[in-house]
């Protein structure tokens, strides 16, 4: 079946000394270490916040070509490319992340251009200057790009916050997609060890995510807006009771700037299928529907799916829900046709 994948990472092989031009530190810069015949760059490498390990990477990481040849393997016909999301520098100053922000949008425009048929894109933009963001949001649309990648939160705002409205209401105005993606993770200082938060702390900032845009009434008050979260919504899908239960049980609390049940969001919003358990992606369909989960693999990383549509294609689902999660959500959720795809 004709496969779109919506959530996938992708990176420059190459980053300025962003510590240099900027004058402070706190940026990724990338170390390409030699091949070990002793010539050329090897296909690997590590991406570093100044002179501090933050991850290690292959070449499928920015190689337009070796994600071809990955997805033909993998029978993935479209990618979805987003940055990675330690790339938001929403902690920088705002002029320096629009600087960044344009350099990885270009470089992902420039991927698209070159691939129409191969790659989609998602932009980022500097959050922590609502202005500068919707100023970089119609840039990206100028140059090709579908929508944008956003994080879980903003510094100290929620998406839930009056300074970012502006800029959902400029993304539904442009008919620009939005992708939800967890990044600095809560309590990070209380989970150090076990890879904690990557395991407990990405599930509860999706659900962080739902839980503002639908309490502080931005699905509400933007109907058109398309948005998708990542990791089949996080710990959300498991405690939509237990967040119904407070809405009804204290609105005093919960329902201060939305009156309406949050159960009554379910199907408005997407979710992507990275859930790792057949037993949890039958749920989130059932919980959602079919027509709102989407391909997500989180290629190339390790806590991403190894074989993008490998759990849809084991499922006991018939032919016609197997095709709304491998394509048919994604392209309403882009608001593109197969036929930009295909011959």
């Amino acid at each position: 079946m004709f496969t779109i994948d919506i959530h996938t990472h992708i990176i420059p092989e190459n980053i300025p000394d962003l510590k240099k031009k900027f004058g402070y530190g706190g940026f990724i810069n990338i170390d390409h270490p030699p091949a070990k015949n002793g010539t050329g760059k090897s296909c690997c490498a590590r991406m570093m916040v100044d002179d501090k390990f933050f991850r290690e990477i292959e070449d499928n990481c920015w190689s337009a070509e070796k994600r071809m040849k990955e997805c033909d393997h993998h029978h993935v016909n479209v990618q979805v490319l987003s940055t990675i999301p330690v790339m938001f520098c929403y902690w920088a100053k705002p002029n320096d992340c629009l600087e960044v922000s344009m350099f990885l949008n270009d470089h992902i425009a420039g991927i698209v251009r070159k691939y129409p048929k191969r790659f989609v894109g998602l932009g980022t933009i500097p959050l922590q200057s609502p202005e500068l963001a919707i100023k970089e949001l119609e840039r990206c649309k100028k140059i090709g790009l579908a929508g944008v990648q956003i994080g879980s939160h903003v510094n100290e705002w929620n998406l839930s916050a009056p300074e970012l409205f502006p800029v959902f209401q400029a993304c539904a105005a442009m008919n620009m997609a939005v992708f939800v993606h967890p990044w600095e993770m809560m309590g990070q200082e209380k989970m150090q060890k076990y890879w904690l938060p990557w395991l407990v702390g990405m599930p509860a900032e999706t659900s962080l995510a739902i839980c503002s845009m639908i309490f502080g009434g931005v699905l509400e008050r933007l109907p058109k807006l398309r948005v998708a979260f990542a990791h089949g919504g996080g710990s959300f899908p498991a405690t939509i009771g237990r967040i119904e239960h407070g809405f009804d049980s204290r609105p005093d609390l919960v329902a201060v700037d939305n009156k309406i049940n949050p159960r009554k969001y379910l199907g408005k919003f997407w979710l992507d299928s990275l859930t790792h358990d057949t037993a949890m992606l039958d749920y989130i369909v059932k919980l959602v529907g079919a027509n709102r989960v989407a391909l997500g693999s989180d290629y190339p990383f390790p806590l991403g799916e190894n074989e993008p549509g490998k759990l849809i294609n084991s499922m006991d689902f018939n032919n016609e829900v197997k095709e709304k999660l491998l394509h048919v959500s994604a392209l309403e959720w882009l608001g593109m046709k197969k036929e930009k795809f295909v011959d």
